[in-house]
């Protein structure tokens, strides 16, 4: 039986057709987020490749509990405990209107997750990786300015490293939410193309009613960014698709035990340095 290690933690199946484990288990495409709202934001790419395919299979799971989210208007006056009812809903319809595999939300406190070596975080996590074997990971990536988001990126490396090197997954890619990914060069970038199902990309939004009018336009701010990644991607050429969500490969750093984060983020910085400085160089800077 799936149990994970606090008692909130909710473990969703949409339709109910399978058991927990087995829809783990035939995991296409996961994506490990820190709130509740950022798989939509994020992974829109991999929730329609899935999307109606009897052959691929979207998980979601949100580590944290969602209780400090900001708040206004008709959630002005929730406590904490009832934002955490609200957005754990919120999460779960968003999986049924997206026909995800399985929704996970675990419930920690952001400061356990920001805990390094805290043991129930490690031991969610090694079980969801080591259950499962996605084609493809979706994370934050490590550059985000958002603390806890930049804490769940690195639990899920450590978790994806603790597997044996056949275990771990075959591809894993770092997306924009609370940083874009305009510090990297362009060949660095891995572009998801987020133009399939439009209508369902608003609905996914739009489901999270505790910050969209809680005072936080994300479903505005979503979409504007993809369209504006689509059109500024290049400027010499047509565009090819009509929304992208910036990624970056994060599959070394899963591969190579001994490449550090830190060093592995900062030289993607180096490279746009140096590309800046040539550019200037050449037009005679």
């Amino acid at each position: 039986m799936m149990t994970y290690s606090r008692r909130e933690a909710d473990i969703f199946v949409p339709g109910g057709a399978l058991a927990p484990e087995a829809a783990l288990a035939r995991t296409t495409h996961l994506c490990v987020v820190a709130h509740q709202d950022d798989i939509e934001i994020m992974a829109h790419a991999g929730i329609t490749a899935c999307y109606g395919q009897p052959d691929r299979h979207f998980t979601g799971v949100v580590v944290t509990n969602g209780a400090g989210s900001p708040r206004a208007g008709a959630y002005a006056a929730k406590t904490d405990l009832e934002m955490q009812q609200i957005r754990r809903e919120e999460q779960r319809r968003a999986a049924e209107l997206g026909k995800y595999n399985l929704q996970l939300q675990l419930a920690h406190p952001s400061a356990d997750v920001k805990a390094h070596g805290h043991p129930g975080v490690q031991a969610d996590l090694r079980a969801i990786f080591g259950g499962c074997r996605p084609e493809v990971v979706y994370l934050h990536q490590p550059a985000d300015k958002h603390d806890t988001h930049v804490a769940v990126f690195l639990r899920c490396l450590e978790a994806m490293r603790a597997l044996p090197a056949e275990r771990r997954p075959g591809r894993v890619l770092g997306c924009e939410v609370w940083r874009d990914l305009d510090w990297l060069v362009d060949a660095d970038k891995v572009p998801l193309d987020a133009s399939a199902q439009p209508e369902l990309a608003a609905q996914l939004l739009k489901v999270f009613d505790s910050q969209v009018t809680g005072g936080k336009r994300y479903d505005l701010a979503t979409v504007g960014r993809r369209l504006a990644n689509a059109t500024f991607h290049t400027s010499h050429a047509t565009d090819r698709c009509s929304a992208i969500t910036w990624s970056m490969d994060l599959t070394p750093l899963v591969q190579d035990e001994m490449l550090s984060p830190l060093d592995f983020t900062l030289n993607h910085v180096d490279r746009l340095r140096s590309d800046i400085a040539e550019r200037l160089r050449h037009m005679g800077a």
